[in-house]
């Protein structure tokens, strides 16, 4: 059986064949398991976002205009997607022409999905107004008080709509499938300032009314806003950075290399499609590192350690630019062909800019947090490029499988068929499906008749399946390796067999090592061997989160109570989970850990983003 026949009937995300060759059209993708959009019957083109920015009500009221393909010229209902929105009016009609009030209602509330909107739609009709207001529990939305923000004078506002959190703040079509471009007016509180990811005026007059346009089709877990005391420093020509005033300078020097990230991205896959490239820095409480929303990145402070060590960061969310945000999952059982993709393009980027070696430690590290990641997994399909998300909430694929094994099965594809021609297949890959939302199957389809066909023999369908499908790591896979890292190796053995670490030979490591060094540590020390590696190396009280978490889950591991308040301080002022979602799951493992991460949760749970206080309360068993 070719590879097209296996993937096109194995694979349940698709229900026609891949586009013949030569052919840039998406398939026919069948009902999206996270979705009650009836995309079969209508399409949003385009929508027109008006809306006004609430601080002490925590709430956005206004408007949405959708603009509507008919694809089923029979079709009297439209469904959108809505969680927790309060629906006012709705009204409907002709594109150009007045709108009239129209009958709707909502489905009762699904906990994960929310509740289906259904507007009786007119066959003349193919525009919708909607009326509505969001709910202060808004999951897509995090409101801080001055006092959560880093400058502590103003509060803040920023959305996350990934995976499926747009839906809580505008009712719409919320499944990747569906890209349309949009407007939006934004009111808010003077002086604050509003951001989009879209086209906008780089440093406006703080007049509380702002305007934006993105005129490339986008999914919508892409749509983002901010607000907040920002103020923009220009990087180059097409980069820039919106922060607090008192972090804005700190992170133009931290992230001045963007650019350079840009030129060389651009060199192997094609052009920038997008106009500009600015990061945004959001208060501590961001729960990612960063989130790829074009034309804007938003990203968390944590990353600015003032040595360039964290800017992996920025590689992964402009390699978005081309893998997730220009070619797109069609559905999040798909995931991997956003993250997998962007975790190689990284990894080379890295590369390119900064040397092999430091390409070489990141691929290493991120191959160890996978076989953490395998190791602690319990679904066999969660440990597969393609796990079976239905009835489940697609944030909970968000593990290192579908971003460090989808990277390593595109290095294994390099490794077999050479750099050079690998990159021109991923640039073609990128050219072929611009602005579309792509299946694994399009990709398999895609594979066979890029490189497979041409080049017989050199990986076959079993080896492409089990990649995909198996539980297990393939036997034939490429463990990165660091040089750099066979010295931690040799340090970390000094230290175990009772060597003083104040006299280790630790001076110029970077992040990276560090990072290995604490990830090999064994899973029981001794209060001693800690108090030694504490008073050597001052890991409670360093300015590197990173590596402060990876310490903090040994600190939580063994019970080492000197450590604890440095934890809490830790685990109390940022919000990404990377950082604090771990070092919860080791406090509970144990009785007494369990009930101190508890108390720790509890009093810092108001400053969590909702994504992050689901994941720590499925942790904490809460």
């Amino acid at each position: 059986m070719t590879a097209t026949a296996l993937f096109a009937t194995a694979c349940a995300s698709t229900d026609r064949a891949p586009a013949p060759p030569g052919s840039d059209a998406a398939p026919v993708v069948a009902a999206d398991p996270h979705s009650y959009a009836n995309t079969s019957a209508f399409a949003t083109q385009h929508f027109v976002l008006d809306l006004s920015v609430d601080f002490e009500r925590r709430v956005l009221a206004g408007h949405v205009v959708l603009q509507l393909e008919r694809r089923d010229a029979s079709a009297r209902t439209l469904v959108l997607d809505t969680r927790d929105l309060d629906i006012r009016a709705v009204s409907v009609g002709p594109r150009g022409a007045a709108l009239t009030p129209t009958a709707f209602s909502l489905d009762a509330r699904d906990p994960i999905l929310g509740s289906a909107l259904r507007i009786e739609l007119p066959p003349s009709a193919d525009t919708v107004r909607i009326d509505y207001a969001t709910r202060p529990e808004a999951s897509g939305l995090q409101w801080l008080s001055a006092e959560q923000t880093t400058d502590k004078r103003h509060p803040f506002l920023f959305t996350q709509s990934q995976a499926i959190h747009a839906r809580s703040w505008i009712p719409l079509q919320d499944t990747p499938q569906i890209r349309s471009s949009f407007e939006a007016r934004i009111r808010t509180p003077a002086p604050l300032l509003a951001v989009m990811a879209a086209q906008m005026e780089l440093d406006p007059t703080r007049d509380g009314d702002y305007h934006f346009t993105m005129p490339q089709p986008i999914p919508s877990y892409l749509v983002a806003l901010a607000v907040g005391d920002l103020r923009f420093r220009p990087m180059s020509a097409r980069t820039g950075i919106y922060a607090e005033p008192s972090v804005v300078e700190r992170a133009a020097q931290e992230f001045e290399d963007t650019e350079a990230m840009m030129q060389r991205a651009e060199a192997i896959y094609g052009p920038y499609r997008w106009g500009r490239y600015d990061l945004l820095i959001l208060p501590p409480a961001f729960p990612y590192g960063g989130m790829e929303n074009p034309r804007l990145t938003f990203a968390t402070p944590t990353v600015i350690a003032g040595d360039k060590s964290l800017v992996s960061l920025v590689a992964h969310e402009l390699a978005h630019s081309w893998s997730g945000n220009l070619v797109t999952n069609a559905s999040w059982n798909d995931f991997w062909l956003n993250e997998g993709f962007t975790n190689h393009l990284t990894y080379r980027i890295m590369e390119e800019v900064y040397g092999a070696d430091r390409g070489a430690q990141e691929r290493a590290l991120g191959a160890n947090d996978l076989k953490e990641t395998l190791a602690r997994l319990t679904r066999d399909d969660d440990k597969t490029l393609l796990p079976d998300l239905t009835g489940r909430d697609p944030d909970d694929n968000v593990t290192d499988v579908p971003y460090e094994r989808g990277a390593l099965f595109l290095a294994y594809l390099e490794n077999r068929f050479g750099r050079e021609t690998f990159d021109a297949f991923l640039r073609k890959w990128f050219d072929a499906h611009a602005f579309q939302s792509v299946t694994t199957p399009q990709f398999i389809a895609f594979l066979e008749r890029e490189l497979l066909q041409p080049n017989p023999g050199v990986v076959t369908a079993a080896q492409i399946d089990a990649w995909l499908r198996s539980p297990t790591m393939p036997a034939d896979t490429l463990w990165p390796q660091s040089q750099a890292f066979a010295q931690v190796d040799a340090a970390r053995g000094v230290f175990l067999a009772g060597g003083d670490p104040a006299q280790l030979a630790v001076g110029g490591w970077s992040t990276r090592q560090w990072q290995y060094f604490l990830d090999g540590m064994p899973e029981r020390l001794d209060a001693a061997q800690l108090q030694a590696l504490d008073a050597a190396f001052d890991l409670s009280n360093g300015r590197n989160a990173a590596i402060a978490a990876r310490w903090f889950c040994i600190v939580a591991r063994n019970a080492y109570a000197p450590a604890y308040a440095a934890m809490e301080r830790h685990l109390k002022s940022i919000g990404r989970m990377l950082l604090i979602v771990p070092v919860y799951r080791e406090l509970a493992k144990t009785p007494s850990g369990s009930a101190l991460a508890r108390r720790i949760y509890d009093e810092a749970r108001a400053g969590y983003h909702p994504i992050a206080r689901d994941a720590i309360a499925q942790v904490l068993s809460l």
